[in-house]
């Protein structure tokens, strides 16, 4: 009996290294999860928690907020909303040193808090401002680099698709998590300005300064990204407000996007069929990784692995704080040779046991987990946003990552702060009805 932890763990590293060697994650967690659960328990047992864990992993009512927020998303993006707030953010700091990669940062914030996800504010924020920092001279190296470590910001902005999977997975208020994300990635934008302003006191040329604009253009520039505002305050202020569940909040939110698609003129039969086809793809890879997490997870719980986890630490006598520290590093590697989403879900199991055993607040560590995930997205050898802005830039992938120490500098001082100021992500949640 004493060896099935080690079994556990042994089918953890398998995942890891099937992942490395290109395998789809929940194929690789789906399989090792199956074949372990065969070896502990039975042919019998796996065959029916194959069954069981494919239907549970997809048919909570509550996971219905995934494809309404990725929809939600999509149709913004279509809506050419990402333009607007480009425009809006660069006619307030242009006119500074590196004003433009700054107000791509506040660009991708904004933008971030309607599409929720990392990769699709890489993308969208990449067309819309690579070509203008390139027409004013700025270095690639320095505005690859800050349109990788903007996209970000839409995992931790609300609404995020990690805070959804992250409070299905462990039960938490997804409200509540929403609203543990607004600080940090509040903070995450301002150490990013910080990031750009180090880049360029060190390299002036990576981005010069450009025209100041009147205040005239500034009001316009506003003028035309109200609807964002209304989007966003609705969803989110409704949610608070008890007017609707998160469910509904995210109907009202995709619903909302496609009338501002339509009313932007830019709902085409082709943008539909875009719209509906990338929404479906994404919602099914995300449906795909949580079966095959929950049968891994199933195979993890069968080997007694967590407990024997929390056994150990409690055996070596670390503080609750190493314990953290390790994880954290852990995370950071993780996150730089896996995508956050099977990360978290490979993982959150028996982690999550192990940080509320030891008395970790588990909103708190949700944001924790996602600034790391933030970390791993702009991480070499596997960080995603790297790659997602090098095929638009169409430049050396030693050309981005050249660029992104600085802005990794600055979410490891943001993970540090959220050590030490805790309250940065719980005192929102604590204000929620």
């Amino acid at each position: 009996m004493d060896s099935l932890p080690l079994v556990g763990a042994s089918g953890f590293v398998l995942v890891v290294l099937l992942v490395l060697l290109r395998l789809p994650v929940a194929i690789a967690m789906g399989c090792i999860g199956y074949v372990g659960l065969t070896f502990t328990s039975g042919a019998d047992t796996s065959g029916f928690m194959l069954g069981r864990m494919t239907f549970e992993a997809v048919f909570p009512y509550s996971l219905s907020i995934v494809p309404l927020f990725i929809a939600m998303g999509v149709f913004a993006g279509h809506a050419g909303l990402s333009q607007s707030l480009y425009g809006f953010v660069a006619t307030l700091v242009g006119h500074l040193r590196g004003g433009l990669a700054m107000a791509t940062v506040g660009g991708c914030a904004i933008f971030g808090a309607v599409s929720g996800s990392g990769i699709a504010t890489t993308a969208t924020m990449g067309r819309v401002a690579l070509p203008e920092m390139r027409r004013h001279g700025y270095a690639d190296s320095l505005a690859c680099a800050t349109i990788a470590a903007g996209g970000t910001l839409g995992v931790i902005i609300p609404p995020s698709i990690l805070f959804v999977v992250y409070g299905l997975a462990t039960e938490q208020s997804i409200g509540k998590l929403f609203l543990s994300g607004v600080l940090p990635g509040i903070l995450g934008m301002f150490l990013y300005g910080l990031a750009v302003a180090w880049s360029v006191r060190r390299k002036a040329g990576a981005g010069p300064a450009g025209l100041r604009h009147s205040w005239t253009e500034r009001l316009r520039g506003l003028a035309d990204i109200w609807q964002i505002f209304v989007l966003f305050g609705l969803v989110l202020g409704g949610m608070y407000a008890g007017w609707f569940s998160p469910t509904e909040a995210a109907a009202v939110g995709a619903a909302g996007a496609i009338v501002l698609a339509a009313a932007s003129g830019r709902l085409s039969r082709s943008v539909v069929h875009d719209g509906i086809a990338e929404t479906a793809l994404t919602s099914g890879m995300i449906f795909m990784i949580l079966i095959g997490a929950g049968i891994f997870n199933a195979f993890i719980e069968s080997t007694g692995m967590t407990d024997a986890l929390i056994r150990l630490v409690e055996q070596m006598q670390w503080s609750r704080w190493w314990v953290m520290a390790a994880l954290l590093a852990t995370y950071i590697v993780l996150g730089a040779l896996m995508d956050e989403l099977s990360m978290i879900l490979l993982t959150v199991g028996p982690v999550f046991q192990l940080i509320t055993a030891l008395g970790f607040d588990p909103i708190w560590f949700g944001v924790m987990l996602v600034t790391v995930c933030e970390i791993g997205m702009i991480l070499p050898p596997v960080g995603i946003n790297l790659f997602v802005i090098q095929g638009i830039a169409r430049v050396p992938l030693g050309t981005v990552v050249r660029g992104i120490a600085p802005f990794a500098a600055v979410d490891v001082l943001r993970l540090l702060l959220l050590c030490l100021f805790p309250w940065l992500a719980t005192w929102l949640p604590s204000r929620m009805i």
